[in-house]
This record gives structure tokens, C-alpha cells and sequence, in this order.
């Protein structure tokens, strides 16, 4: 199935019953945000234990075209930033609901390294139409079939819309967050990937971390009607 027809798959699902699917994707009861990425031990002598999605350790090679039309590579564009890599579509509503956030973080957070890029995998057309008018401000990747396919490279194979993957400044991939991201989820984890880009921690700790402090914020009001 080409990426064309994904998307409208997808899309009409959206219009069907954003609001469901947004609480399908997003129960941080069940299923923590931050994915640990497994050694290389545990992959290959205990396959059981590796985690059902499996994020790559480092940003993945792949290049996608910006709202230029140049293409982009996250890996090599922004090297030495820590990314705050935002997924999205503009017929997802959950996606749109988060656009002010995302742009409030790519303003406050500049100062500490961080750089928001989105990544939109829709049609170009409509992605354009709607960034400018949101007077979306951070870079936007958009792709199709591409888009999808650097969703997969991530390790992200069943796509739900939005997801967020936070990098530090080395490149290495510190948490995913699937669903519409929070303020207060936001501070805990660059919280998290601050005191990785500042030494004070390692990864592994700093997943770890992540995880059991979201796991201890009340639930959204979304989670609260889901329950």
C-alpha cells in the first residue's frame, strides 16, 4: 500500500473519531512513554525482554524535504542539537492541539540547545496551507511514503499520530512519547535530556527516569473520561 493511500486511510479514521483514537494512543496507565532501548546483549540473548517497540539507539540516517523542498537530514542539519522530533498530520486533531506547545518550546528552550523539528506525513500541499496558517516557525520535514518510512527507521512501525522522539546533543534517542504532549510532560523530559547533554546522567538512567515520573503525574483529562 503506497503512502498516499495510507495517509487518506489514516485521515479519514481521523475525521471518523479523533477523540478515540487520540485515547487509544495515548494511555500512560499502560504503557510508559519513555521505550528503553535495549543493549546489544539483551537483543540477541534475551529477545523476550526487548520492548514492543524497539527505538533505535541513534538518529537514523534519512532525509526529507522541508517547506522549501530542500531535503533535510536530522542526523547532519541539526548535529549537536538535542531534537525534540515531532510527528504529525494536519488532519489529526490531537496534532494541531499541540502546534502552540511545540512552538512555545522551540522559543523557550533555543537558549539550551534544543531545536523542535516537524515531521508531517501528509500532503505537501496541506502541510504548507496550515504551517503558514499557524505561523508554524520551527522546521517542517513533510513526506508521504518517506515520512512513514522515517517513522519505521526510528523504530516506530505501527504509526499513531502525534508521537514526539527526544534526542540529546550526541545524536542517541532518549524517550518516545506517543500522543499529544503535555507542558508538564515536556519539563520532565528535557529535564531529563539536560542533565544527559550535561553529564549528570547516562541514558539508560535518564529513560528510567522519565518513565517513573510520568508515570506519577495525575492523569489528563482525556485519560480520566478513557477510564
Amino acid at each position: 500500500m503506497t503512502g498516499r493511500a495510507l495517509i487518506l486511510i489514516a485521515a479519514l479514521a481521523g475525521l471518523a473519531g479523533a477523540a478515540g483514537y487520540y485515547v487509544v494512543i495515548r494511555p500512560r496507565t499502560t504503557a510508559p512513554v519513555a521505550v528503553e532501548v535495549p543493549t546489544p546483549d539483551q537483543a540477541t540473548t534475551d529477545p523476550a525482554a526487548a520492548p514492543k517497540t524497539q527505538l533505535a539507539a541513534v538518529i537514523p540516517e534519512f532525509k526529507l524535504a522541508d517547506s522549501d523542498g530542500t531535503l533535510r537530514s536530522l542526523k547532519d542539519d541539526w548535529k549537536g542539537k538535542a531534537l525534540i522530533v515531532n510527528f504529525w498530520a494536519t488532519w489529526c486533531a490531537p496534532c494541531r492541539r499541540e502546534i502552540p506547545l511545540l512552538k512555545q518550546l522551540a522559543a523557550d528552550r533555543a537558549k539550551d540547545n534544543f531545536q523542535v523539528v516537524g515531521i508531517a506525513i501528509d500532503f505537501r500541499d496541506k502541510v504548507l496551507a496550515y504551517a503558514k496558517e499557524m505561523q508554524i516557525d520551527y522546521p517542517m520535514l513533510i513526506g508521504e511514503q518517506d515520512a512513514l518510512d522515517a517513522a519505521a527507521a526510528f523504530g516506530v512501525d505501527a504509526v499513531g499520530l502525534p508521537f514526539t522522539i527526544f534526542t540529546d546533543t550526541s545524536g542517541r534517542v532518549i524517550a518516545l512519547h506517543m500522543g499529544e504532549l503535555t507542558a508538564d510532560e515536556a519539563d520532565l523530559i528535557l529535564g531529563a535530556v539536560s542533565d544527559v547533554n550535561a553529564g549528570r546522567t547516562d541514558p539508560a538512567q535518564a529513560r528510567r527516569a522519565i518513565t517513573a515520573a510520568l508515570a506519577a503525574l495525575p492523569p489528563t483529562t482525556e485519560q480520566k473520561s478513557a477510564g
